[in-house]
């Protein structure tokens, strides 16, 4: 078997063993909240029967890990189960919800991505002069801004300042791609600002690391420019690092959004995470902790397995 497919076949393994053991931690961090989630629900009036017969509905009376293999059963067949406060299907709450996630994070990425690679390259090639530390300042202090404090600073002066946007990102069912895009505007631009300044970074180190090779030199003494010899001979070399990178960043646009959502109110999977979170609501709880791991732990695999199919060393071995 080929080197590659077998490094790509063990990072595959590994990360859904890593999955089982993130659904693992899950459950008994879940479970060891305080407080008694019959309680939560009846409230502090209900009868001491009334708490043990929804004990025993609920299956709270069952082993821990007898309820965690119930769940983890109900969880492969795209069974969540039901949200404790008002016995709506999770799985449905959650579609629901995760396309909006998914839109907000694919348009802070389609902004992101290119104009960090773009800002990488040019301070890469002007490295030590001055629009490589104008780059490299105004990075390094929005890389250092809170979410919220990016969030309520863009709110102030987009919406009070110069009012061209509302503070309050509502979307809803059946809304137009544009009308929907500009809802989207505010929080895309906060996630810009937050994982731009990580990625760019790392996108100038990878190059400027490749550019001290050998072959780098002998692309200069052709007399290629240097832009020329960035983009043709170091970037695609820099390709592993810079997609781990991104793929890190694409990671924390799902997984990392909570603040942001809860900030402008927006109707997305953090936010309903939150609200069942103050609820109690531990199978709601469950299901999108879950979810985010395997978004994060599926982008990381994601980006180990490009960078190994990248490696032309692992590609061609002698």
């Amino acid at each position: 078997m080929h080197p590659v497919l077998v490094l790509v076949v063990q990072r595959i393994a590994l990360g859904l063993l890593l999955l089982l053991a993130v659904s693992a931690v899950i459950f008994l961090g879940v479970e060891a909240l305080p407080g008694d989630t019959a309680q939560a629900i009846l409230g502090q009036q209900a009868t001491p029967e009334a708490l043990a017969n929804l004990r025993e509905k609920l299956g709270l009376n069952d082993p821990a890990i007898t309820r965690y293999f119930r769940w983890l059963g109900g969880v492969l067949t795209g069974d969540l189960g039901t949200a404790l406060t008002n016995g709506a299907d999770i799985a449905t709450s959650i579609g629901q919800r995760l396309g909006n996630t998914l839109f907000l994070a694919g348009c802070a990425a389609a902004i992101s991505v290119p104009l960090a690679i773009i800002l990488g390259l040019i301070a890469a090639r002007y490295a030590g002069r001055w629009p490589d530390k104008l780059i490299s300042g105004v990075t390094l202090t929005t890389i250092s801004l809170p979410e919220f404090v990016a969030a309520y600073f863009v709110i102030y002066l987009l919406t009070q300042v110069f009012p061209v946007f509302q503070p309050v990102a509502m979307v809803f069912p059946g809304m137009g791609f544009w009308a929907k895009l500009q809802a989207v505007a505010l929080p895309v631009i906060v996630l810009v600002v937050v994982v731009l300044a990580h990625m760019m970074r790392m996108t100038r180190a990878a190059i400027l690391n490749v550019m001290q090779s050998a072959y780098i030199e002998t692309a200069e003494l052709k007399g290629l420019s240097p832009m020329t010899v960035i983009w043709r001979h170091a970037f695609p070399n820099a390709i592993a690092p810079v997609v781990a990178v991104v793929m890190l960043n694409m990671a924390y646009l799902v997984v990392g959004v909570v603040v942001v959502e809860v900030v402008f109110s927006y109707n997305a999977l953090g936010q309903y995470l939150v609200d069942h979170v103050s609820r109690r609501d531990l199978p709601v709880v469950q299901a999108v902790g879950l979810i985010f791991a395997a978004v994060y732990i599926t982008l990381n695999m994601l980006a180990d397995v490009i960078g190994i199919i990248s490696n032309p060393r692992l590609r061609h071995p002698k």
